[in-house]
């Protein structure tokens, strides 16, 4: 007989000699090759997940049903797939489908790289990427970004590790996955500048170029939206302050959806020319919002400091 704990997690209780099962929490670790999958593994082992490289999808049920056996000592397993054929992505797909109709709770985690950075560092390793064949490494990671797109569409949280070091990678990880009570939902809140591109794991996008840019006020052009004088002068033109109601608002609505849809994480991206101003200021304004409304906020400047 399957019930529920009261944390979310099922636990299945047998006749009478025979011990509870519980069911482990489980995590899918994918993405481009060359985005940090295997760190994105290691963080997690480090923080006590049981963590299994290139299992085939179709063990995965198998491995969540030997965890649930384990009496309690295998409470949390991360697997990282890796995408390299359609039958294998296919047996991914239904080994998903199948923990889902059982009642597993688990996470996909995608890491994301943009091209640039995924060829440079396939150069610096003077490797080749798994699926280039005989062609270059750039259609190498062309045919991978097309066999997974369904799986980053269907992801519960994508990392851009395009700018992040292993240790920022490693502090991304401990933020989302070192333990405690899961919350409802989880928001990053990140500021950037359309100059320096957009934000490849976000989910929503908002954009502030619609405000006068402090940077052509003399006296604020040295300044970011951190600064008092920057935020006021933001807040006072016209429009800034429904905007800023009207998204809130918005997100309230959209974020109710995701917590009844189960999606845990969500990036929401502020963007103004060069991510200094408007759009800091906008998002320290909207993380306060969110972390009213009972979401979980983690803020990001992205390109604060860049020029």
């Amino acid at each position: 007989m399957t019930e529920n704990d009261g944390g979310g997690a099922q636990v299945t209780t047998g006749g009478a000699g025979e011990a509870a099962e519980a069911i482990p929490e489980l995590v899918i670790i994918s993405g481009m090759s060359g985005a940090g999958r295997s760190h994105a593994a290691k963080c997690l082992e480090d923080l006590g997940w049981f963590v299994v490289d290139n299992l085939p999808p179709a063990l995965i049920p198998t491995m969540v049903d030997l965890g649930a056996r384990s009496q309690g000592n295998v409470a949390r397993i991360a697997v990282v797939v890796d995408v390299r054929g359609r039958r294998f992505f296919d047996n991914l797909m239904e080994s998903l489908a199948d923990l889902e109709a059982k009642g597993v709770k688990r996470r996909v985690l995608f890491l994301e790289a943009s091209d640039d950075t995924l060829v440079r560092r396939f150069e610096s390793v003077r490797r080749p990427h798994p699926l280039q064949g005989d062609g270059r490494i750039v259609d190498g990671i062309a045919k991978e970004r097309e066999l997974l797109s369904e799986l980053r569409g269907d992801a519960d949280l994508v990392i851009d590790t395009s700018a992040l070091n292993v240790h920022e990678l490693r502090t991304k990880m401990d933020a989302q996955f070192a333990g405690g009570e899961e919350p409802e939902l989880r928001a990053t809140v990140m500021s950037f500048g359309f100059k320096y591109g957009l934000p490849v794991d976000a989910d929503l996008v908002a954009d502030c170029r619609f405000l006068p840019n402090p940077h052509w006020v003399p006296e604020l052009r040295p300044y970011t939206g951190l600064n008092d004088e920057v935020a006021t002068y933001v807040f006072n033109q016209p429009g800034a302050k429904e905007f800023l109601d009207r998204y809130a608002e918005l997100l309230h609505i959209i974020n109710a959806g995701y917590r009844r849809e189960g999606k845990r994480y969500v990036t929401i991206a502020v963007g103004c020319t060069g991510g200094k101003h408007r759009s800091v200021a906008m998002s320290e304004r909207l993380a306060a919002r969110l972390s009213a409304d009972g979401v979980e906020t983690v803020l990001v400047h992205r390109d604060m400091g860049r020029e």
